[in-house]
């Protein structure tokens, strides 16, 4: 795995070496920002955005914003090892501290999105087991943690079918190998 452009393109990032993990593929990753680049059904631009990276495991998403010159990217991720293997990552880039890690569970902490913060991209890659994304979403929602003209990114299986709340529109879905990235904002 490695970041792909930027200020640190071509460094390798370390990943964890057992399958509680699924780290962001380098062609499902470079295809991501390619749309968030190019797409004519939003605009976000990741320099000085501020990035919020759930479920980020090893930070490939949030530390590739960086490398982009994001403004800020908070990592949330409660797996101990791929909390480690993220600082490390962090560490080993010598990243200046435009970013924090919150080492917490998303479902089981219902104040962890009382934050002052509004992000300009909010990306989702929980576990492909995970039944509920709707959960985070509504949160995301309901703290008004989305820019009015920001997106989120969830990265699925492409089998799995979601049940999003109203509230959430669909703007773009592709699919590679394994994976469906789903592009939406909220109405």
């Amino acid at each position: 795995m490695r970041i792909i452009s930027g200020k640190f393109k071509g460094k390798k990032l370390l990943e964890p070496k057992d399958n509680k993990t699924r780290p962001l593929k380098d062609l499902t990753k470079e295809s991501i920002f390619n749309i968030i680049n190019h797409s004519n059904k939003f605009k976000v631009d990741i320099k000085n955005s501020k990035i919020l990276d759930l479920f980020s495991g090893v930070g490939s998403f949030g530390i590739e914003c960086l490398s982009r010159e994001a403004r800020f990217v908070t990592f949330i991720e409660n797996y101990k090892l791929a909390l480690d293997i993220l600082k490390k990552n962090l560490n080993n880039l010598k990243i200046d501290r435009r970013y924090e890690i919150i080492g917490e569970d998303i479902f089981a902490n219902s104040t962890l999105f009382d934050k002052k913060n509004i992000f300009d991209i909010i990306f989702l890659d929980p576990p492909y087991k995970e039944k509920n994304v709707s959960l985070v979403l509504d949160k995301i929602f309901n703290e008004k943690l989305l820019e009015n003209k920001g997106i989120i990114i969830i990265h699925r299986h492409k089998k799995e079918n979601d049940n999003y709340s109203e509230n959430f529109k669909i703007l773009e879905i592709k699919k590679y190998g394994i994976s469906k990235i789903i592009f939406g904002k909220f109405n």
